[in-house]
């Protein structure tokens, strides 16, 4: 039975790994913040030691955009920092390391999807810092998977979720109509990642439900699933309620994964519906 040793693991992805895996072929180390500091080198180092993973996941990362603004040095220590230390350790272990990155390592002034080989610009300070921590994961252990991926809901505080608290309270909502990406199942992203894990294909991937839509153009397939109702506004993202700093195109194209026959995806309505199901959501004619 191998080890996969998830960093973050209280997270959306992490929730989501542990949902999804076989418990019978893997044996499980899940830790986050409180278990274990990413950003202490010998403690990372120490914990691999002790455990000998086969697999190093890191979903962790400090992932609030406006706070990483507040304050770039925590952010590189955790998203930078963080990465590398885990790296290392997987280095020293022989082991699988699997990095959760971002369309964040883009400026998002784009207007076609973002391929694996295409320029980063990062123009956030989050942005900034999961791309060095990326370009940590390739200099430190070449048994990598790096994967962008965009617009992620699953299990945790998320825009679908957010959306629809939002939505009880009868107030007048405003959506961004000028933000495109990728609605991303966490359960789809999971299957995603421990089908890659046995596989020798390492490298960048851009990983994403099919199919492109705007903000408001999510929150209305919500409304439409769900069966609820809303009095919305598609508005300009300064004056929309939620994802105030984000990227206006977030959407990564899964070049390499339409070469390299490995997976894929599932159109993003497909997912959502899955996913409001599971959890009782789905309007009973769907």
């Amino acid at each position: 039975m191998q080890k996969i040793w998830i960093c973050g693991a209280n997270g959306q992805i992490g929730r989501a790994i542990n949902k999804e895996v076989n418990k019978l072929e893997y044996e499980l180390l899940d830790t986050d913040i409180d278990d274990l500091d990413i950003t202490q080198t010998d403690e990372v180092v120490r914990f691999g030691e002790m455990n000998r993973p086969d697999v190093i996941i890191n979903c962790a990362g400090m992932t609030d955009v406006a706070l990483c603004e507040e304050n770039p040095a925590q952010a590189f220590r955790v998203n930078a920092l963080g990465a590398r230390n885990l790296s290392i350790a997987a280095k020293k272990l022989e082991a699988k390391f699997v990095q959760i990155s971002t369309d964040d390592v883009f400026d998002g002034k784009s207007t076609a999807p973002y391929n694996e080989f295409d320029s980063t610009n990062p123009g956030t300070v989050y942005g900034r810092s999961k791309l060095a921590g990326e370009n940590y994961v390739k200099e430190f252990n070449y048994k990598h998977f790096i994967i962008r991926s965009t617009w992620v809901y699953g299990e945790g505080d998320n825009f679908v979720l957010d959306f629809l608290k939002k939505v009880e309270t009868k107030e007048s909502l405003s959506i961004a109509s000028d933000q495109f990406g990728s609605p991303t199942s966490a359960s789809e992203l999971a299957r995603f990642l421990i089908h890659l894990i046995h596989t020798g294909e390492y490298g960048t991937y851009h990983a994403t439900n099919q199919g492109i839509c705007s903000r408001y153009e999510f929150a209305k397939e919500i409304l439409r699933l769900t069966g609820k109702e809303a009095e919305m506004s598609p508005v300009p993202t300064n004056m929309s309620d939620f994802s105030k700093v984000r990227p206006a195109f977030a959407v990564l194209d899964n070049f390499i994964l339409s070469m390299v026959d490995v997976y894929q995806f599932p159109k993003w309505q497909d997912s959502l519906r899955e996913y409001l199901e599971e959890r009782g959501m789905l309007f009973e004619r769907y």
